[in-house]
């Protein structure tokens, strides 16, 4: 066969992938025959209401001095490491605003950074393609500095993102430019397995975020470049579960809805998107109107305690708190005084809910906590 007959082959092929897809999209459309806003809406719902004093800023955390990348809490609630332009990692005492370590990087261009499930060691990763893990209770070497404990190296493209394996020490996942996500034993620095690459039913562009289930840390999802999502099994890894479509710009955020039988995405669409992974539904799209026709990229989500308020951090500087039930915006955190006044490139919310903690590129982070007759929602 003929150089010419396979090209010829594969752009029909493609031209058959592409009108099967637009088929299988409008199919899907039809079985939607309303969303979540429009049955809550329906059965008389009534919408989350916040006064001025409802979540206002209480603590501004100063340090870095380049953008804030990425930032985690630890369970006990009153821990955040945050990653930065600067080449450094801080973990900071949300109680007290206090730095408790600031860890300088190996490389500079880090991307992501999470604390593991004890509290006990931190990890990060970006454009050396490697993550580094740090325990925080090392000694530091002649310079003050913490060393690496464990570098976990396999990836072929930068680490945009990491995530420990819940209620364990010894594995992390993380997602890489390269296409894949990788869960590692810690322990040996191996990897366990790798989702994706060769696989047809992997991502095929950088994958930007992952999530792991916290009803069942055997499943995670991820998002990426080529506008999708995919939920994962970590016992099979040849393929995934499920790929989730809707989306029409990069995926840079995906997270799980605290009864892990759903989970939010961010979108440079502008777009937050409520997908089901038993059915493969999407459930709900949110979306604000600009008058500017600008359309800002949705960077962070997070998800209150209850799933009743999203979170979600744009490019402009904004940072709603969506009703998830209505599809409404409750309150813009960046309208609020002592808000940040450039890119949110990062939020996460605190183990008990009490707290909303934001990273910006304006180089501070935010802690935002609930007041007034509101504790927790």
């Amino acid at each position: 066969m003929s150089v010419a007959e396979l090209k010829e082959r594969h752009v029909t092929a493609t031209e058959t992938v592409n009108t099967l897809r637009e088929r299988l999209k409008q199919r899907r459309l039809q079985l939607l025959d309303t969303d979540v806003a429009g049955y809550a809406r329906s059965q008389g719902r009534a919408p989350v209401t916040f006064g001025p004093t409802d979540l206002v800023c209480c603590r501004t955390l100063q340090g870095h001095t380049g953008k804030v990348y990425s930032l985690d809490w630890t369970p006990e609630r009153n821990r955040i490491v945050s990653a930065s332009q600067d080449g450094r990692l801080i973990v900071w005492n949300a109680l007290t605003s206090q730095k408790t370590h600031a860890i300088k990087l190996p490389c500079a261009w880090v991307m992501t950074c999470a604390f593991s499930p004890i509290g006990q060691s931190v990890a990060c990763g970006g454009l050396d393609s490697i993550c580094s893990l740090f325990n925080l209770n090392s000694p530091t070497d002649k310079d003050g500095n913490l060393p690496v404990s464990r570098m976990l190296s396999g990836h072929r493209g930068y680490v945009s993102s990491c995530q420990y394996v819940p209620d364990e020490d010894t594995h992390l996942i993380t997602g890489s430019g390269d296409q894949t996500c990788v869960l590692w034993d810690i322990t040996t620095g191996l990897r366990t397995s790798i989702f994706g690459g060769e696989f047809q039913s992997g991502h095929t562009a950088d994958v930007l975020s992952v999530s792991i289930n916290g009803s069942n840390s055997r499943i995670f999802v991820s998002g990426s470049c080529d506008a999708t999502a995919r939920l994962w099994d970590t016992r099979v890894a040849s393929r995934a579960v499920r790929t989730f479509h809707g989306h029409e710009g990069d995926v840079n955020t995906v997270k799980f809805f605290p009864d892990g039988n759903r989970f939010g995405t961010g979108s440079d669409d502008g777009t937050c998107r409520l997908f089901d992974i038993r059915t493969g539904h999407q459930l709900q799209v949110y979306h604000q109107q600009h008058a500017d026709n600008e359309v800002p990229h949705v960077t962070s989500i997070a998800f209150s305690i209850s799933g009743r308020l999203l979170f979600a951090g744009y490019s402009n500087g904004d940072c709603y708190v969506w009703d998830t039930l209505l599809a409404r915006v409750v309150l813009n955190l960046g309208t609020l005084q002592n808000s940040h006044v450039a890119r949110i490139s990062c939020l996460g919310l605190s183990a008990d809910g009490s707290a909303l903690c934001t990273g910006s590129w304006d180089t501070n982070l935010k802690i935002w906590a609930f007041g007034g007759h509101r504790r927790v929602i």
